[in-house]
């Protein structure tokens, strides 16, 4: 009867704790997101690197009008970029390899109505491929704009990756026609 009585007290006590288990699950914020694409150039990766190597300039992204930085390629080194439309994104180099054609940075500041994202980090490299040419691989990780639960469609995980991934394609494609461009 002991038992019994026990486990009529604790039966209770173990939905409340699975209930609060489950609202918990439920009340979970936005998850992080991930957004990669790859380019092929018919180039060698110097040739690549010699042109999206310097932190410091991005004038050969086609929605950036204007680089201004400081720190040059030294990790700490941060750059304001001003884009087409008027909007800025602050960004700040965290690793910097130029025998390994890699850069990593974050984003410092960003208005979600330019890029609908928030704690991003994004690493651009170049590596060779068989045919003498290169890959580049730009891949950023995220969180949406909107941190709460129920964002507006504009602000939500699919606005964000979306936003980054067209980033990422306008940039390469651009990348790729200056690279391979026939010299006149």
């Amino acid at each position: 009867m002991k038992k019994l009585f026990a486990l009529a007290l604790a039966l209770p006590l173990t939905v409340a704790a699975l209930a609060a288990t489950s609202n918990a699950a439920l009340a979970h914020g936005p998850s992080r997101k991930k957004a990669s694409v790859d380019q092929i150039v018919a180039a060698p990766p110097d040739a690549v690197w010699a042109i999206i190597g310097n932190f410091q300039d991005m004038s050969w992204h086609p929605a950036v009008t204007k680089t201004e930085g400081t720190g040059g390629n030294t990790p700490g080194a941060t750059r304001t970029l001003t884009l087409q439309g008027g909007g800025q994104i602050a960004e700040k180099l965290e690793k910097y390899d130029p025998d390994g054609h890699s850069l990593f940075y974050r984003i410092e500041q960003v208005d979600p109505k330019v890029l609908p994202v928030t704690n991003y980090s994004s690493t651009l490299s170049v590596a060779p491929t068989p045919e003498g040419g290169s890959l580049v691989t730009w891949k950023g990780a995220f969180y949406r704009g909107y941190p709460n639960n129920d964002p507006p469609p504009e602000l939500n995980d699919e606005a964000a990756v979306n936003a980054v991934t067209g980033v990422y394609q306008a940039g390469l494609t651009q990348l790729k026609a200056l690279v391979e461009k026939p010299a006149n």
